[in-house]
């Protein structure tokens, strides 16, 4: 999941959605807010590269289960398309939840994966963050996506200088903001503000010279941390 951060782009955040069932499709549509420019829908795997290589759209929204190409459904979509489209990310949006499709598609290069429940606010959010380099993932998905790390349940997490240069309280909202949790679900979670949790993250990744909320991770996957 190595990958250079985006630089900022001019103009609407272009999206395109990727799914089987025009009427899901349509839905997600109406659900999306002006600022996000739909430019085409697809609904099987040839469709959805043909679609990549027209519009070139900043976001994907795209199912795992699709027809057609090798039979690869949306991890092949990304593996075809994404070579030629490094300024693309792809953000996977499923009914499903199973450990199988949620590492597929991150092996693949999906930079995130949410689940069909996600409310319409939480989808154009997640549109967002994966836009301006972030990974993002639905919080119950968070162990598929260590254990296609390699982490393993029970691991002793490794201590190092890097984790030493943050305070508890630094330490317990690194490892929320890594596991793709959201600044108002981290507040919730620790009963602190909003603001307070991006004071927090600031400082994480000022003290440990991170860039983003990717990078911080890779940075906590690669010491089993979460």
């Amino acid at each position: 999941m190595t990958d250079a951060t985006p630089q900022p782009q001019p103009g609407p955040l272009t999206v395109a959605i990727v799914d089987d069932h025009s009427i899901f499709r349509a839905g997600v549509r109406a659900g999306l807010p002006p600022r996000l420019q739909v430019v085409g829908e697809a609904a099987t795997v040839d469709e959805a590269v043909d679609l990549v290589a027209a519009t070139a759209p900043r976001v994907v929204l795209l199912d795992v289960h699709l027809p057609g190409g090798a039979g690869g459904g949306g991890a092949e979509v990304i593996t075809r398309s994404a070579p030629d489209h490094p300024g693309t990310r792809f953000l996977a949006l499923s009914v499903s939840d199973a450990a199988d499709d949620v590492v597929r598609v991150i092996r693949a290069g999906a930079r995130g994966y949410i689940t069909k429940s996600s409310s319409e606010t939480d989808v154009a959010e997640a549109i967002d963050r994966v836009a301006e380099g972030d990974a993002v993932f639905s919080p119950r998905l968070a162990g598929f996506v260590l254990d296609a790390f390699g982490a393993v349940s029970g691991e002793t997490a490794q201590v190092d200088t890097e984790l030493d240069r943050l305070s508890a309280r630094e330490q317990e909202v690194m490892r929320l903001i890594a596991r793709g949790y959201a600044y108002k679900e981290v507040a919730g979670d620790l009963f602190i503000s909003v603001k307070t949790v991006e004071t927090h993250v600031s400082k994480v990744l000022r003290k440990l010279q991170l860039s983003n909320r990717h990078e911080l991770t890779a940075w906590a996957l690669q010491r089993k941390l979460l």
